[in-house]
């Protein structure tokens, strides 16, 4: 058997068993720290829903906004519709739409801030028809922090670039603020905020309020499945070397047998 085992077959085999083995350990543990990274987010995330309201005109931490991603805020102000943006392939209800994006120009402040309005159709996302959606005078909003994307990402289709002869970019992919202050003079907020549905506003643009996930997902699940498998391989493993051997020694042993007949 030992001499058996040692042949490049064996080796082979065992070898290729080791490292699935290391494979499905390294694969569980990495579920495990995805489990951790996932809990840490939900913990994040729970704490800014469950801060008071942020009210923009009254607190204005410019320097910590970027931590308080979720947090909910209230911001009185006018839109500035001149520097009003859409973000492209948007849908509701099945139907193709953008959602409108326009900066709010804080009251008693120097700043402004990009508020997510929310869905309208696709025929109407380009100037002027998107005139008829304004929401003129002294604002009151009401709605979620959210933290702008710098970079397209994996699955995301980047932003488009200028063409010669603009200014602006009114169609975006998604939201870049260093890229909208370029090309804007508001003094914007390193964040924006999304507006959430209110039961009175029943006209458009619709107000869409997505809150990220906060369970723990699978990942312990299928850290489980991964130690499972390492586990089924390493002890089974020799079992099954075993197994083969005696098989192997018997049919030689047969053969024996019979070419001394």
């Amino acid at each position: 058997m030992a001499r058996q085992l040692l042949t490049k077959r064996w080796i082979m085999t065992s070898f290729l068993v080791v490292i699935g083995v290391a494979v499905c350990i390294r694969l569980g543990f990495w579920q495990l720290d995805r489990l951790a990274q996932r809990r840490a987010f939900n913990a994040t995330v729970e704490a800014q829903i469950n801060a008071p309201v942020l009210d923009l005109n009254q607190d204005l931490p410019v320097g910590q906004l970027v931590q308080m991603e979720y947090r909910s805020v209230t911001v009185q102000g006018s839109y500035d519709f001149s520097q009003e943006i859409v973000l492209r392939n948007q849908a509701y209800e099945s139907q193709l739409g953008v959602q409108v994006y326009t900066p709010l120009k804080i009251a008693g402040s120097d700043y402004a801030v990009l508020v997510g309005r929310g869905w309208i159709p696709y025929e109407n996302s380009t100037e002027p028809a998107r005139d008829q959606y304004q929401e003129p005078g002294h604002i009151t909003v009401k709605g979620v922090l959210r933290l702008p994307v710098s970079q397209a990402g994996f699955g995301r289709v980047a932003n488009p670039t200028l063409a010669p002869g603009e200014t602006r970019l009114d169609a975006w992919n998604y939201i870049d603020l260093a890229r909208i202050q370029q090309q804007t003079s508001l003094k914007l907020l390193p964040v924006y905020i999304q507006e959430a549905p209110d039961p009175a506003w029943t006209k458009l643009p619709y107000r869409q309020l997505v809150m990220p996930d906060i369970t723990e997902g699978p990942h312990m699940s299928y850290a489980i499945q991964w130690f499972s498998f390492a586990t089924i391989l390493g002890v089974g493993y020799p079992f099954f070397v075993r197994y083969q051997l005696n098989k192997t020694v018997k049919q030689d042993e047969n053969g024996s047998s019979l070419d001394n007949e």
